[in-house]
């Protein structure tokens, strides 16, 4: 488990010193043609008592992007969810698929749904053995942009309900949903689970033998080059940005990678409205988490209630 977060946070944590870059700059990397076409696709739907599940894909500007789009039944207008879900190797669930028995759920209390897959786990993707590699920085990129591109798409439709969009991101996509919060004014709010929100105080810490490996591994002379180069990529330059929309955050007591100082020192950092929340649990969360996330939800996007006995029965990741 360590060393998957590492893999995946290095290219994120190499971002510990030097000048602040300027917010205005920084957004410009994620800037894309809202004007191009969707070019929606779609290859197949599944009804799933009443709730329409369409395999899709659409245009952006790195290729086309996998997804389901959940339809609630009736005629809306819908609050809308878009889901990113976690990067752990070996998971059956390390795809699109990790919320969409959440999402479908959520569609019968009258929400829609936009599910993407992340570029790692699309046909084709090879990933760099280089643990210095900013391949994941421009992958959190990508990412962000094809989220973008998911909301132009929903909001391109007259039974989605603009005031009422919601975001929903698990680890590697819980730190694109940080700088997500900075950058996208038109999601009202988050539910960030088990991420990496600054990178200066898990990088550095003399205690924490993982980073001390890593730093004596890349070389100080390295990181310092890869400040300079990726700086957006951090969240921490985001995220005190993320008002006016509200920001839920949830950890596990066990995730042993985000301790319960760090995550607070995180919560600390955003904008208001926020909560936290942590779980007996590891970096997966558990059924106790997804309850109050969508009982949030609920709240936040003024939904019927959510039946939270077919919630709790979701299996838990692996």
């Amino acid at each position: 488990m360590n060393r998957i977060f590492l893999l995946l946070l290095i290219p994120q944590v190499l971002l510990c010193q030097g000048p602040k870059p300027h917010f205005e700059e920084l957004v410009r990397h994620f800037d894309y043609d809202r004007s191009a076409p969707l070019d929606l696709q779609e290859a197949g739907e599944e009804d799933r008592g009443g709730v329409s599940v369409h395999d899709i894909s659409y245009a952006s500007p790195r290729g086309r992007v996998p997804a389901y789009l959940v339809i609630p039944a009736g005629q809306g207008p819908f609050a809308a969810v878009l889901f990113g879900h976690w990067m752990m190797p070996g998971s059956p669930m390390r795809n699109r698929k990790e919320f969409l028995d959440e999402a479908v759920l959520m569609a019968r209390s009258g929400a829609a749904a936009l599910l993407i897959d992340a570029p790692q786990v699309r046909p084709g993707f090879v990933e760099d053995q280089d643990p210095a590699s900013p391949q994941s920085s421009y992958a959190a990129q990508q990412q962000l942009i094809d989220f973008r591109r998911g909301l132009d798409l929903l909001l391109a439709r007259p039974d989605i309900d603009p005031k009422r969009i919601a975001y929903v991101g698990h680890s590697f996509d819980a730190h694109v949903g940080g700088i997500l919060a900075g950058v996208e004014k038109r999601i009202q709010s988050f539910v960030l689970m088990a991420g990496s929100f600054a990178s200066e105080e898990y990088v550095m810490d003399p205690l924490n033998q993982e980073m001390v490996k890593m730093r004596k591994q890349i070389g100080e002379e390295k990181i310092r080059e890869y400040l300079a180069r990726y700086a957006w990529d951090d969240p921490a330059h985001y995220i005190g940005h993320s008002s006016p929309a509200s920001v839920f955050l949830q950890f596990g007591w066990r995730d042993e990678p985000i301790s319960e100082k760090l995550a607070r020192h995180y919560y600390h950092m955003f904008g208001s409205p926020k909560k936290i929340a942590f779980y007996e649990a590891g970096h997966s969360l558990n059924a106790a988490a997804r309850i109050e996330r969508v009982n949030w939800l609920v709240e936040r996007l003024a939904l019927k209630p959510v039946d939270e006995a077919a919630l709790s029965q979701i299996p838990e990741l692996k």
